[in-house]
């Protein structure tokens, strides 16, 4: 793979993987093997981390459609090798994040995926994709597990920052969580919205006594400036690379000037 051609995005927006493709003759122990290296990648490559996981996917009964999609990741990191995370030393210290979910996306189970990404000075310093254990009924109900595992992880996150500082007391963080679904949002901040969320687990409303607590803020934002739509699902290619930029991920090369 080292002389492929490289493509613009990890995966196409037309690719519908399922699993219920069988084939003879596919080296498992090799898809295996490249999904795990490719899951090692993620630890510095945000973008990648969606079609990652869509591809792990299927890690017990890979097919050749399959295969083409991991190696269609390769092509893309073959183009962007040179890319790195830029962190500006004068931009905020404060932890932001943004939580986002696609819909009954998975074609085998009808499960969505959720998302997160958190930023510290304009960088992404955590990031998850991953196929949410239940069926949402709905998109508000997607959107409303996906903020509660984001919020979990900014708890996560804020306690780790203070144990580096050797903050023990001093001024409360209060990371701001952004969602581009105001029904999930109202959801959080009221637990007699509405009769049809009664089904959803009550470990989900974990996030309304840390409202009410003032440990979170969740704030509304329209999804043309979703940042988590990059963990959600496959993109089309000007969407792909203008959150990628978004979330401080460029070339080496034109670090010049920048810092």
């Amino acid at each position: 793979m080292e002389l492929c051609n490289p493509v613009v995005t990890p995966m196409s927006t037309t690719t519908k993987l399922s699993s219920k493709i069988e084939e003879e003759g596919i080296d498992r122990e090799k898809y295996r093997s490249l999904i795990g290296s490719l899951m090692y990648l993620t630890n510095t490559r945000p973008d990648i981390e969606n079609a990652v996981n869509i591809a792990a996917r299927f890690v017990s009964n890979p097919s050749k459609e399959h295969f083409d999609a991991a190696k269609r990741i390769l092509r893309y990191l073959q183009g962007t090798k040179d890319f790195c995370i830029l962190y500006k030393s004068h931009q905020s210290n404060i932890l932001t994040g943004f939580t986002d979910s696609d819909w009954a996306g998975d074609n085998d189970e009808r499960k969505s995926t959720r998302g997160f990404l958190f930023l510290i000075r304009t960088g992404p310093i955590s990031w998850s994709s991953r196929k949410q254990r239940t069926v949402a009924l709905s998109t508000t109900e997607a959107e409303y597990v996906a903020l509660n595992n984001a919020v979990c992880e900014a708890i996560w996150l804020i306690r780790l920052k203070n144990e580096v500082k050797g903050d023990r007391g001093g001024r409360k963080e209060i990371p701001t969580i952004h969602c581009d679904n105001s029904s999930a949002i109202a959801l959080s901040k009221n637990p007699v919205y509405h009769n049809r969320s009664k089904h959803i687990d009550i470990k989900h409303h974990f996030i309304r006594e840390l409202l009410v607590k003032k440990e979170i803020e969740v704030e509304f934002i329209p999804t043309g400036r979703q940042l988590a739509d990059l963990m959600t699902k496959p993109l089309a290619r000007d969407r792909f690379v203008y959150l990628r930029k978004k979330i401080g991920m460029m070339r080496a090369a034109d670090l010049e000037g920048v810092l």
